[in-house]
């Protein structure tokens, strides 16, 4: 099987020496060209083309996240992984944005770089352990707070309650169908309107059609 071929790019020889190392190690890959910015990797692709590219965010003349995009538009088939030291958030979303399909923290690379390579060759998309935990914690608290949130909105007795007003019925009557006091549904109403944010009836049955809790017929 023809080797894995990939091209470093980072302006620190030394760290690109250090990767080099651990990429020798492997049996199945192997490091076509090194370069040390964004323009000369973009002047080397039109002379090599490697099945990955693994590059730094920092560097000079086209920097990584820019060079990604570049890479992208010229050849899809180019897998890229981002080697940084950028924790923040946002240099993540912009590299994966770009096209990159993984994102490695250079004080992960010793441990994780081999399983990086992996994961992309096999598809996937890679991010550094630290960083993936923090996008689950983060998705997590989102789809917790979205179900909060929803089920906080109407109650099934409150749905009930918009429902007969949305089609007509006055308090009394729906006290009578839901066997409970016309004070009671005069209070279900208030915390409706308040929760809701709406001013009148008029607005109250808008916002039951809209949620199909009643249909329009004519």
């Amino acid at each position: 099987m023809e080797p894995y071929s990939i091209i470093l790019a980072d302006d620190h020889k030394m760290f690109r020496l250090g990767i080099r190392k651990i990429l020798e190690e492997l049996d199945d890959v192997t490091v076509i060209g090194e370069v040390s910015d964004g323009l000369e990797l973009l002047r080397m692709l039109k002379e090599k083309t490697p099945h990955m590219v693994i590059l730094d965010i920092s560097m000079p003349n086209i920097r990584g996240i820019e060079a990604t995009r570049e890479i992208k538009t010229v050849d899809p088939h180019i897998k890229i992984l981002i080697l940084t030291m950028h924790k923040a958030r946002e240099y993540l979303y912009h590299s994966i944005s770009a096209g990159a399909e993984g994102y490695l923290l250079k004080e992960d690379a010793d441990t994780e770089l081999y399983m990086a390579i992996e994961k992309i060759r096999g598809g996937r998309i890679f991010i550094s352990p630290i960083l993936a935990d923090d996008l689950a914690d983060n998705f997590v608290q989102m789809c917790r707070g979205h179900a909060v949130h929803n089920s906080e909105i109407l109650t099934a007795r409150e749905r009930e309650i918009i429902k007969l007003v949305a089609e007509g019925k006055t308090n009394k009557e729906i006290g009578s169908v839901l066997c409970i006091s016309t004070r009671t549904v005069e209070n279900h109403r208030a915390h409706i309107m308040k929760k809701l944010h709406l001013r009148n009836t008029s607005e109250l049955v808008k916002y039951a059609i809209s949620k199909h809790y009643v249909s329009i017929s004519g």
